[in-house]
């Protein structure tokens, strides 16, 4: 017990180190407001490929590693084989029951359930020209204020971003071809064009409501994903306290599905404010809550570091896990993908990953 204790007390650095590697990596999603093009390569079969390949290895990690880690840490501390299942069993419907939680108060924080009339099966008219005018028309209801795996139509929810990132590089690449071909001639003859300012004060109202509701979506975005990221945060940190090794691949298949999420968070608000720093900032910091819930595990595990400690965490990260996968990850992963031409397959990979990666892992027996 004491140097199992001391042993996981040395992968504390590491774990913290992975858990704050996968929170960061909304990051990465966020970086869009810079390079608005790299939309076009968050395509459907892209993201149900990532989304079903992050759930197969999340779903056999809880079931073969962390579900078996709770069974034995209860045997450990002194409980019968028998009744420490039942008390890992009971441990991981736990994890779910909190999973339901969450995801209610998600619900309640995006303020109910928003529809779309998105044509599913088609794609944005390429014949149109993009403008905020034409973008924000399209978008009548407004863009779905809610994670990918939460909302109730993330196909629409990326076409509505496609259009926004479109609008936004037809904008830069405008204002970058102005500042070439402005002369100061020519500054002079728009200075003397007649406007009339009813129109004019009529489209800033309107864009000015826009915008807030725009920003308001961004930053509830934000809050729901960080709900969410709280017990994956969690379940990694555990997960490379136990296993460094197992809980590096799981930080990689959780980092792999944060990325479109800090763009959710990000272009809307970069669409609705015009500041890249502003936009980039709150996606990445969708993600903290993820470093959040690995210190407040640690300083649980810190003050209470006892066998059944660990058994109930475990226990309780294998269900919130699984829970995730089955009801978030390869949901949404199906609606990317009707025709599942790629996320079975994904959903299988991602399990061989993690369960070659446990293979080889194995500790060897003289």
């Amino acid at each position: 017990m004491a140097s199992s204790a001391e042993e996981k007390n040395e992968n504390v650095g590491f774990a913290l180190l992975v858990v704050l590697g996968a929170g960061a990596s909304t990051g990465i999603g966020a970086a869009v407001v810079f390079i608005p093009s790299l939309v076009k390569l968050a395509s459907r079969r892209v993201l149900a490929s990532s989304l079903g390949f992050s759930a197969g290895v999340m779903t056999f990690v809880s079931f073969v590693e962390i579900f078996f880690k709770s069974n034995q840490s209860f045997i450990a501390a002194g409980i019968s084989e028998r009744t420490s299942f039942t008390y890992a069993t009971l441990c991981f419907f736990g994890g779910v029951v909190t999973m339901m939680i969450l995801n209610k108060m998600v619900d309640l924080l995006l303020g109910g359930k928003h529809s779309h009339d998105h044509d599913h099966d088609g794609i944005p008219k390429e014949t149109q020209k993009l403008t905020r005018e034409t973008v924000d028309k399209e978008m009548v209801e407004g863009v779905d204020g809610a994670p990918p795996c939460c909302s109730t139509d993330p196909v629409g929810q990326l076409e509505d971003f496609q259009r926004m990132a479109g609008v936004i590089e037809q904008e830069t690449t405008g204002e970058e071809q102005k500042v070439e071909e402005t002369h100061p001639i020519e500054e002079k003859k728009i200075q003397m064009v007649e406007v009339d300012a009813e129109n004019v004060e009529a489209v800033v109202e309107s864009d000015a409501e826009e915008g807030k509701r725009l920003h308001k979506m961004g930053l509830n975005t934000a809050l729901a994903i960080a709900l969410h990221n709280f017990p994956e945060g969690l379940a990694t940190f555990v997960a490379t306290l136990q296993d460094p090794r197992v809980g590096a691949i799981l930080g990689i298949a959780i980092a792999i599905h944060n990325i479109p999420e800090g763009l959710c968070v990000a272009l809307p608000i970069y669409y609705a404010s015009g500041s890249r720093i502003k936009g980039f900032t709150w996606g990445l910091l969708s993600g903290a809550s993820e470093f959040v819930a690995a210190l407040l595990g640690w300083a649980i595990l810190a003050n209470v570091v006892s066998d059944t400690t660990y058994a109930i965490l475990f226990g309780l990260v294998g269900g919130m896990m699984v829970m995730i996968s089955m009801t978030e990850l390869l949901p949404t992963a199906h609606v990317y993908d009707r025709e599942d031409t790629c996320v079975t397959y994904s959903f299988i990979f991602g399990m061989a990953v993690m369960a070659l990666s446990l293979c080889l892992l194995q500790p060897g027996e003289e």
